[in-house]
């Protein structure tokens, strides 16, 4: 009488143990498409291209910007801007080297997608224990929190 039910636990029992024991599929590199986010009526019809000169510490976290080369289009050269300060960079085997290094962004019209290319200008010469960018960043924002707030404008009674 137990039999059927005690062979459908253990069915089940194996089913359970091999969809365990398949490996999960390696993710894919994360590449943008912006056709996903936003219409392609509203994408640049002209290829873009800005750089950026950023120091890095010995965690590969970028500092700051120390110069830049903009083009025409003042959104791409801000998006660009902020992704330069979220950057780590880091060697393939995950070791970081502190110093300057070129980030150049470049956007085709025909694939509508942003290439970043990462080249080491000078080793050292950075400040290897600063704070990343990032950090300085949620460190203003949690001081501003704390600031008493003044009230603004009180509209006539």
């Amino acid at each position: 009488m137990y039999a059927p039910l005690r062979a459908a636990l253990c069915a089940a029992f194996a089913a359970c143990t091999l969809l365990a024991a398949t490996p999960s599929p390696v993710p894919t590199p994360y590449r943008v498409d912006l056709t996903k986010i936003q219409p392609k009526s509203l994408l640049p019809k002209v290829p873009l291209h800005t750089e950026f000169i950023v120091a890095v510490n010995k965690r590969g976290q970028v500092t700051r910007i120390i110069s830049g080369k903009s083009s025409k289009d003042r959104t791409y050269n801000i998006q660009t801007a902020g992704n330069a300060l979220q950057a780590f960079i880091r060697t393939p085997d995950g070791k970081a080297i502190s110093g300057s290094y070129r980030l150049s962004y470049d956007y085709s019209p025909k694939t509508t997608r942003i290439h970043r290319d990462v080249a080491l200008v000078k080793a050292g010469g950075v400040d290897p224990n600063a704070e990343g960018a990032v950090y300085q960043m949620m460190d203003d924002v949690k001081k501003r929190a704390k600031a008493p707030k003044t009230p603004g404008p009180q509209p006539p009674p």
